[in-house]
């Protein structure tokens, strides 16, 4: 029997006669309802014709979690009276309730995607939901571009709405712009009739440290602890406590021990009987709540009995280092829109209130949506789902963001290598078989490329423990977990036996197709054994283990193969100093105490590196030998002479070498490849400077006339700095240059003489260096005083007396010179770039001080007309 009381408490109801109406007239639509207002339970069943006195549809709801997938199938079926499975039914991965007279059913946005790529009209189905878009799911953007393709090429009439909580509602509806070209499509809105909520800000005390990487200052925790407690002192009913991770999830439940009131932890991973529980709402004897989610319990899901919310102000965000091959979650500040959502599970049921642990002042900063997941996600599944689907650029697709071109590049390189995509990006037919598996394209390719090798059960089994990582407690040791899985009677072990088993029929359906192996050009080998029990397993590149040994011994390098092929580029080997060296070149850790410390290579399956971090931090890794390694990550293997400038001199060596990791090394001495030397040594200029060459005092004052030279008259004098010196080393340094082979080499080459060859010969400029930057200037006592080019102004240091009688300054090409003036003891007296303004003011004041210092000397009072000399008075008046 209906349950016509609860459909009209919806506010949505009084949006779906406008809703139906655009649809009928433009076959797309924007739905805006706040959340509560019945959007994913009310309109499937009146587009259904489930309710009221539509026509009979079949629809696709599509959502973004599996556990709301659920919560919708059996509230709707709940309203309709009737069992899921019925005309509500839904589909999971590895799960589907669904039959003949099934008219909604509700799917994953990744169930959609596997749907759409088998078959794109997709034939039955009437009308497409899409919820939750505010979230920006990769699988919900890619899964709309791909609907408003079909629409636009095949299936006119298929209907499609996008439905959201959150005010960007336009940005949708120009995306989702009608076939007939008629514009954007309607927007319909629902206002809210929830109860409402009030907000109260909870600051956390100062100091709290700010979040990196996944961690959270244990200190923010006791404080939403403590708010947790102080709300369920001063409010009624149920809390339910936003929490960025399933960590921070335990230890505030550790922290909320001994409270009156049954804590439950809710998370994509809590077993399903704790989901539940908590969608159920309050158990006999009506004990309060605290409920401790992530933000699955954001939207599409109602917990009953809630009326109180405590937001800890923080999410986790996908982050890929592109570069290093290696993903991790990043903890972020929760935006405006996603707070919004959180608060409004306070006042679904009753006027709620919730607690924002963040001062007032803070709130305005936060942005404004999510990050859209296409911005800062691994793009490797999408960038094979956009080839399959025939566009490998994703230029023709409607997405409101374009994915990067740096991400893209980086997937194409992945998808590559593993074969999926050929040299163009186009898919390849392993690549389409890679893309119906429901598994990320490297989890595609150890499930095709490890069933033959291992028997496509325990290739299967050791490929869903890579697809949702195993509980921390079952410890880093991949091979250990996937017996722990085994044996576990948890929730995480049920889901894995049933990933397994589906991945098994899979990887049976998949075979036939060209294998790869270690890359896109090898062929399957007909040897191999592929059933699908646990045996089936021969040698893996010459691996001890398989076929012979007990099932432990066996299960490591099962484990380890089966990682190694999904994460070449994780491969690793350790360090003589400690921790590892992955092929793709980043540094890799284990934690203290792990048993897999001494092993000699690893395959990390799980690693994550924060920016604050050196090197990645080992989560789940398998054991491998040098064979598996060379195999999985052959794709990377090279082998050749390098040589290159290291700890100040030129290394040579013949290095055989797996991405960063080298295999064999052997010094090459003089047999290195001359044009290899002469760049190492030139490499070796760049970072150390011409200085690694003989500068005498001579090459010295040479390199600074012709900078000064340079500076003040330009071309045809060369620029001598060291870069511009160093680019030009072909035309001063050879052939010595060329010569060489070591450090010492070049620190026999003289600057001086090689420099010459800089000179402008060709123009005959060369002849007049000595007349434009002369090396000394003849004085009027006739001395010849050599000039200081090193500064900003050439400098003449002479002593005083001799310069008596010269009114002018002298000057090298056209600049005057800076006459550092001396005293008879060669100490500074004075400076002067203007020598008939130094005698006529300066010199009165300079005369005093010197003739009390030097009497012997002569200090005429008119120097302009006095005779200059290097000698005393009484060496004059004898010479006279």
């Amino acid at each position: 029997m209906i349950r016509y009381d609860a459909l009209d408490r919806l506010p949505v109801r009084h949006a779906v006669p406008e809703l139906l109406s655009a649809l009928a007239e433009r076959g797309t639509a924007v739905l805006s309802a706040p959340p509560g207002t019945g959007k994913t339970t009310l309109v499937p069943l009146a587009l259904a014709g489930l309710i009221g006195d539509g026509p009979g549809r079949r629809v696709l709801v599509a959502e973004p979690r599996r556990m709301a997938v659920r919560a919708a199938a059996r509230r709707m079926a709940w309203l309709l009276g009737e069992e899921v499975g019925g005309a509500v039914g839904f589909s999971v991965r590895g799960e589907r309730r669904s039959g003949p007279a099934t008219r909604v059913e509700v799917v994953t946005t990744g169930v959609l995607l596997q749907r759409l790529q088998r078959d794109p009209e997709l034939a039955g189905v009437d009308v497409v939901l899409l919820d939750e878009c505010h979230e920006r799911h990769l699988d919900a953007d890619t899964a709309i571009a791909f609907l408003v393709d079909v629409r636009a090429t095949l299936r006119p009439e298929l209907r499609l709405i996008a439905a959201s909580a959150t005010s960007d509602a336009e940005a949708w509806a120009e995306l989702l712009t009608a076939v007939d070209g008629s514009g954007p499509a309607p927007v319909v809105w629902s206002e809210g009739e929830g109860h409402g909520y009030a907000v109260r800000f909870a600051a956390p005390p100062t100091g709290i440290k700010p979040s990196h990487g996944t961690w959270v200052d244990p200190a923010l925790l006791r404080h939403v602890a403590g708010t947790v407690r102080r709300a369920m002192e001063q409010h009624e009913g149920d809390v339910l406590c936003f929490l960025p991770g399933t960590g921070e999830i335990a230890r505030t439940a550790g922290l909320l021990s001994g409270l009156d009131a049954e804590v439950l932890q809710l998370h994509g991973r809590a077993p399903a009987e704790v989901q539940d529980a908590v969608l159920r709402g309050a158990g006999p004897g009506g004990r309060r709540r605290v409920v401790l989610s992530t933000s699955v319990a954001e939207s599409s899901l109602t917990v009953p009995g809630v009326r109180i919310v405590v937001d800890s102000g923080l999410a986790r965000e996908p982050r890929m280092d592109h570069a290093r091959g290696l993903g991790s979650l990043a903890t972020v500040p929760v935006s405006t829109a996603a707070a919004t959502q959180r608060a409004g599970r306070s006042g679904r049921e009753a006027q709620g209130v919730v607690y924002r642990c963040w001062s007032e002042a803070e709130d305005g900063s936060r942005a404004r949506y999510p990050s859209p997941e296409i911005r800062i996600a691994d793009l490797a599944d999408f960038a094979l789902r956009a080839a399959c689907w025939g566009d490998p650029t994703a230029a023709g697709l409607a997405l409101l963001d374009a994915p990067p071109a740096g991400a893209m590049a980086a997937a194409r390189t992945v998808l590559e290598s593993i074969g999926a995509v050929d040299g163009g990006g186009r898919a390849t037919e392993r690549g389409v078989r890679m893309s119906r598996l429901g598994l990320h394209p490297r989890l595609g390719r150890a499930l095709l490329d490890g069933a033959p090798e291992v028997g496509a059960r325990r290739a299967a089994e050791v490929v869903a423990l890579l697809s949702e990582e195993p509980p921390r407690e079952y410890g880093d040791d991949l091979a250990a977990a996937w017996r722990a899985a085994r044996r576990g009677s948890d929730g995480y072990g049920a889901r894995w036996k049933a990933e397994a088993r589906r991945l098994e029929r899979s990887a049976g359906e998949a075979a036939g197709g060209p294998g790869v192996g270690s890359g896109s050009q090898s062929q399957s080998r007909s040897g191999s054994g592929s059933g699908s029990g646990s045996g089936g397993a021969g040698k893996v590149g010459g691996s001890a283990g398989f076929g012979g040994g007990g099932a432990g011994e066996g299960e490591d390098a099962v484990a380890g193969l089966v990682t190694a092929l999904a994460f070449p580029e994780r491969v690793a080997r350790a360090r003589e100093q400690g921790g590892y060296l992955m092929v793709s070149g980043s540094g890799a850790r284990l934690a203290e105490g792990s048993a897999l410390r001494a092993t000699p290579w690893l395959a990390v399956a799980v690693a994550d590196r924060t920016a604050r971090d050196a090197t990645a931090r080992v989560r789940l890794a398998a054991v491998v030998d040098e064979s598996v390694a060379r195999r999985a990550a052959g794709h990377l293997r090279s082998a050749g002479e390098e040589v290159h400038w290291e700890d100040g001199d030129v290394v040579a060596r013949s290095v055989d070498r797996l991405g960063a990791v080298e295999l064999t090394v052997r010094p090459l001495g003089a047999g290195a490849a001359p044009a290899l030397v002469r760049e190492a040594l030139l490499d070796g200029l760049r970072r150390e400077g011409p200085g690694l060459l003989r500068w005498g005092r001579e090459a010295g004052e040479l390199r600074e006339r012709l900078a000064f030279l340079h500076r003040e008259l330009g071309e045809p004098w060369p620029d001598v700095a060291d870069g511009p010196l160093v680019e030009r080393a072909g035309e001063w340094l050879e052939p010595e240059l060329s010569r060489a082979v070591r450090r010492a080499d070049l620190g026999r080459i003289d600057a001086g003489e090689a420099l010459r060859r800089l000179l402008p010969w060709a123009s005959g400029e060369a002849g007049r260096l000595d007349e434009l930057a002369p090396e000394r200037i003849e004085v009027p006592s006739g001395s010849r005083i050599r000039v200081d080019y090193g500064g900003e102004r050439p400098v003449l240091a002479v002593k005083l007396q001799e310069m008596f009688g010269l009114a002018d300054t002298p000057r090298v090409a056209g600049v005057p010179v800076l006459v550092h003036l001396l005293s008879p003891a060669g100490r500074p007296a004075a400076v002067t770039a203007d020598l008939a303004s130094f005698w006529r003011d300066g010199y009165r004041a300079v005369r005093a001080e010197l003739r009390g210092r030097y009497p012997k000397h002569p200090w005429p009072e008119d120097p302009s007309r006095a005779e200059p000399t290097r000698h005393t008075s009484a060496r004059l008046r004898r010479e006279g």
